[in-house]
């Protein structure tokens, strides 16, 4: 079992930050941001100015690096917006019930068949759960965000809104490791077009066509996604299901889409220290109930 050691975690981030990605400290032993939230800003400091999150204050200055980590066994985020990158996220199956679900890898796999493309040799981390974090280059001029089994099950990117774990933190244990120590390859454009593909929307037979709403829809989306990261410890996941239950209506009319709500939340979710996968079952569950007993428009 490997532990924490504090020159290891500073060499770690220092190594992230050679490479100009952008860290910032987790909790020790943690996925989860060691950062105050907004609830708890003095407006100090970095804050002086106004409340500023993780990928606001995530940096690439080795003195402050040195004075975060020196004597700190915090793990290490890099936030991949900043950093110019997109990471593409191959989950393993958490089913124990033999589902047949495939892994993120197969998904993947799959996806490149498909697409006439070799897996793509790029720089890569083995996760402690046994799953892959592919590294690619943004594509200049193309803003990418989060997406969460958009491309296919388990397999999910971060790039703005979104961070990643780095090489040589450590979670029950067990350390996030660097199996393909390769440059950083440019995001492959296939992989890009399938991000940037709008997706396929379903509407509703039994409800009406929104009517000038999808200001309303913006704002509770906002609101929720904030109540999910500021969610303490033991309340984030009923957290998550009532915020996903109350968008469920606003899906159900066509104000927004369900995709923008599954990616807000799932990032906020994990932001808030959910793991992926519980994300996600939420979210389905959840979604799929509020979509299906929504009331008309005119009945709230």
């Amino acid at each position: 079992m490997t532990q924490p050691n504090p020159g290891a975690l500073l060499h770690a981030a220092l190594d992230a930050a050679a490479r100009g990605w952008h860290v910032f400290p987790l909790r020790p032993g943690s996925k989860q941001p060691a950062l105050h939230g907004a609830a708890q800003c003095r407006t100090t400091g970095d804050c002086a100015d106004g409340h500023l999150k993780w990928e606001q204050r995530a940096s690439t200055d080795p003195q402050r690096i040195v004075r975060c980590w020196e004597t700190s066994t915090a793990n290490v985020a890099i936030a991949t917006g900043p950093s110019n990158l997109v990471v593409v996220d191959l989950d393993v199956a958490k089913d124990k019930n033999g589902s047949g679900t495939p892994d993120g890898v197969t998904s993947f796999l799959a996806l490149c068949e498909r697409a006439g493309q070799p897996w793509p040799d790029t720089y890569t981390v083995r996760t402690p759960s046994g799953g892959m974090h592919l590294y690619f280059a943004a594509p200049p001029g193309t803003r990418l965000t989060n997406t969460a089994g958009k491309l296919a099950p388990l397999v999910d990117t971060r790039a703005w809104g979104g961070y990643v774990v780095a090489a040589g933190s450590i979670i029950d244990g067990a350390a996030y490791e660097v199996t393909a120590p390769w440059r950083v390859a440019e995001l492959p454009a296939w992989l890009c077009d399938a991000l940037t593909q709008p997706p396929k929307t379903v509407a509703s037979s039994s409800i009406a066509p929104p009517r000038n709403a999808s200001r309303r829809a913006q704002v509770a989306l906002e609101r929720e996604r904030a109540a999910i990261e500021a969610a303490p410890e033991g309340k984030r996941e009923e957290t998550l299901f009532k915020a996903a239950r109350s968008m469920g209506r606003f899906v159900a009319w066509g104000d927004i889409a369900r995709h923008v709500v599954e990616e807000a939340f799932q990032g906020a979710g994990e932001a808030a220290g959910l793991k992926a996968y519980e994300c996600r079952s939420t979210l389905r569950s959840a979604l799929n109930w509020s979509i299906r007993n929504a009331r008309p428009r005119e009945a709230e």
